[in-house]
């Protein structure tokens, strides 16, 4: 005990309250494992300096995407093909050529399962890792609610030299109309909050505001700051006590420091791009959402969560306006899929594979595509949805993502369902571990515990690193 103290007393102090820890011995032990965890983590621990999570927001079928079953009847493997793909005896939906001839450079996990069957709570469980207390139902967002994953590496290992450690691109996710819950900070306050980035497809700045004023020189903006600084130690400043004005600090803190740093400017600046690359990618909000991704990589953003559709279920409000499709197909599911939802998920994930890997950044980016959950394997006509063809219901028994790059096997399957695409055939696997996959690819190990801010211990993850995406 004595050495430990001494150590702890050698520790810096401000280092500890970032990770969230307290100094006790107790406390010492989470971050003693992660800074030793490499041997113990697996294949692929700290391979990753970044993170893309392409979010498929409303439960993208696993039949007629990653998984499907061109043996089974009609109204199991649905009205698609199934084609071959660059893997032998693998084979994907004919409506994704671009990534099956690409799927010998990226692993497909068909054996995901869980017991969430709504989109509030199901969209709570993919983007942190853990149930929601109200499974199966659309709670609200809440500031208790556990924090999805950027919010979670912020605050235990910020990012420095650059404002943002995690980045939400083409957001925010709705269901369909209102927020979801687990795309936020929750109990680790808005200071651990995501830079939330919307629609990027168009013409205009991600980020407005950027250009520096020719009268704004260095020195009259280092000048504002001290002037900022010397005013919040006149008397007793509210900075110090209302949890608002911290906030609003902060968000100070940030703006001026990404004025600083001319690399964070030109990051959000996707006019850069050649407009080659951009058509490449697409025009549409993910495929530009996917050339940002790559380009907040470039700049050595740690996550980047691609909201690959803002409303799981747009096309109800603007059934001719093809960004506006998720991935909820209760109704006119082949419809939906074959003119809207594949083509641009097809194209702007296969570009994003490519470009990285042209650039030499696909060995120290992960990239992760899933949805909340798949959908169900018998096709049938749902009464109370818009659209007059028939669809297919949420389904958590199994569903399918995909992973490439960081160490992640090129050309591998992981798991299996079964026959009809209704249960594993294999071992099943959960977002929790999707979640320690991430982690563990980041350096982190997924074992090791957080203080949030009412200092309550809280895991990193539940699950375990998915070993066999490596082998």
């Amino acid at each position: 005990m004595l050495q430990t103290s001494r150590l702890l007393q050698a520790v810096n102090r401000r280092h500890f309250l970032r990770l969230g820890l307290s100094l006790t011995p107790w406390a010492f032990l989470p971050a003693l494992r992660a800074a030793t965890s490499h041997a113990r983590a697996g294949d692929g621990f700290g391979k990753a300096k970044s993170v893309i999570l392409v979010y498929a927001s409303g439960g993208q079928s696993q039949l007629d995407t990653w998984d499907p079953k061109p043996d089974a009847p009609a109204e199991i493997r649905g009205e698609f093909r199934s084609i071959p793909t660059a893997v032998p005896g693998s084979r994907f939906c004919e409506y994704m050529p671009l990534l099956a001839r690409l799927a010998n450079r990226f692993t497909v996990v068909r054996s995901l399962s869980h017991e969430d069957t709504d989109h509030g709570s199901a969209t709570y469980l993919a983007l942190t890792g853990h149930y929601h207390a109200r499974k199966s139902s659309n709670p609200p967002v809440r500031g208790s609610d556990a924090p999805t994953y950027g919010a979670v590496l912020k605050h235990v290992r910020p990012l420095k030299g650059f404002p943002y450690t995690a980045v939400h691109v083409n957001g925010p996710a709705q269901v369909p109309l209102v927020l979801a819950p687990g795309q936020f900070a929750g109990a680790l306050g808005k200071a651990a909050e995501p830079l939330l980035l919307g629609d990027v497809s168009g013409n205009v700045a991600a980020m407005r505001g950027l250009d520096l004023l020719p009268e704004l020189s260095p020195q009259r903006r280092a000048a504002r700051q001290r002037l900022l600084q010397q005013m919040e130690k006149v008397g007793e400043s509210p900075m110090k006590t209302d949890p608002h004005a911290l906030d609003l600090d902060g968000f100070y803190r940030q703006a001026h420091e990404l004025l600083g740093v001319p690399k964070a400017r030109e990051a959000f600046d996707i006019e850069r791009e050649h407009p080659v690359l951009r058509e490449r990618y697409g025009r549409s909000r993910i495929g530009q959402a996917c050339l940002m991704a790559r380009r907040l990589v470039e700049a050595g953003v740690p996550f980047i969560t691609v909201i690959g559709n803002h409303s799981n279920r747009g096309q109800d409000q603007l059934p001719e306006e093809g960004d506006a499709y998720g991935w909820d197909t209760h109704a006119d599911v082949f419809g939906a899929l074959k003119h809207h939802l594949l083509p641009r998920f097809d194209q702007s994930v296969s570009a994003l594979l490519i470009d990285l890997d042209q650039r030499g950044l696909l060995e120290q980016t992960l990239v992760v595509c899933m949805g909340e959950f798949g959908r169900a394997p018998r096709v049938a006509v749902e009464p109370g949805f818009i659209g007059n063809t028939a669809g297919r219901k949420h389904w958590a028994s199994v569903y399918s993502v995909m992973l490439a790059g960081a160490g992640v096997a090129r050309g591998g399957v992981v798991g299996a369902s079964d026959a009809i695409s209704s249960h594993p055939a294999t071992v099943p696997l959960g977002p929790w571990d999707l979640a320690a996959t991430m982690f563990a690819a980041l350096g982190i190990d997924p074992q090791s515990h957080y203080l949030d801010l009412s200092a309550r211990p809280m895991p990193i993850t539940t699950g375990k690193p998915i070993r066999e995406l490596y082998r």
